[in-house]
């Protein structure tokens, strides 16, 4: 998933992205492993699950002087290396502090 706040002059004031897939270990370290070729054990399963809402909280500090932002969401589905993403959903919205 990507999130992607731009100004209203379009300039890009927020982005990051976030990825969601099982984190496993060697159980003998810390560090984290991917892949079926390693023995490994799961140690958080932070996968989306079929039919099964997720929700997340996202704070953007907005800079001084920006009260209104037009925020993206992109949700790909990521094969072997991240050049080879395929779009699942997109949303737009303009989000303002001002009411």
């Amino acid at each position: 998933m990507e999130v992607t706040a731009k100004s209203e002059a379009g300039k890009e004031i927020f982005n990051k992205q976030v990825h969601y897939h099982p984190q496993a270990t060697t159980c003998r370290d810390t560090k984290m492993l991917y892949g079926a070729q390693w023995k490994t054990q799961y140690i958080r399963d932070t996968s989306l699950q079929p039919r099964k809402a997720k929700k997340e909280t996202i704070e953007i500090a907005l800079p001084k002087g920006v009260r209104t932002a037009d925020v993206t969401v992109d949700l790909f589905y990521e094969l072997v290396n991240p050049s080879m993403k395929f779009p699942i959903h997109t949303v737009n919205r303009k989000v303002t502090l001002d009411r």
